[in-house]
């Protein structure tokens, strides 16, 4: 399982600066021993009609390519 430092830093180095681009952000609120990292959109992501997307095909994706431990991504 990855820590929630780990996540932390994935979010902060790879997908922080993608979604501040589009004048969005995100917050980390959990990572689950199963693997689930919990995540909270923020700025113009958040009620964004795309965020489903977002989570599944980028931020997802993301975290489960550079930490395997990944199972899935949900938004709190």
């Amino acid at each position: 399982m990855p820590t929630r430092e780990e996540v932390q830093k994935v979010l902060d180095e790879k997908v922080a600066p993608r979604l501040a681009m589009d004048g969005g952000g995100i917050e980390l609120v959990d990572v689950t021993e199963d693997g689930t990292v919990h995540v909270r959109l923020r700025g113009a992501c958040h009620g964004c009609p795309g965020a489903r997307l977002t989570l599944q095909m980028g931020v997802e994706k993301l975290l489960k390519s550079s930490l395997p431990g990944v199972r899935a991504v949900q938004s709190v």
